[in-house]
């Protein structure tokens, strides 16, 4: 069964420790998501990207800027 692509917000960062800070922040922002490998098509420099529904980017970018994690990109994809 072949899975509907969707768009997404996937966000890459420089340190894995920035992708693991970004799990706790969303959880605790009950922002829906989850850490993925970093697609070939982004670069990150930790190979770890967070993903989640295209209609949560503005919150997690508020999210993150809150927390003060540096991100290294944030991209709409269709996954």
């Amino acid at each position: 069964m072949k899975r509907n692509k969707e768009p997404r917000v996937v966000v890459t960062f420089h340190t894995t420790a920035e992708a693991m800070a970004t799990e706790r922040v969303c959880a605790e922002n009950h922002l829906a998501g989850k850490l993925i490998s970093a697609p070939r098509a982004l670069s990150a420099d930790c190979g770890i990207a967070w993903c989640g529904p295209l209609e949560t980017r503005t919150a997690i970018e508020s999210a993150l800027s809150d927390a003060r994690i540096e991100v290294a990109g944030i991209y709409e994809l269709v996954m």
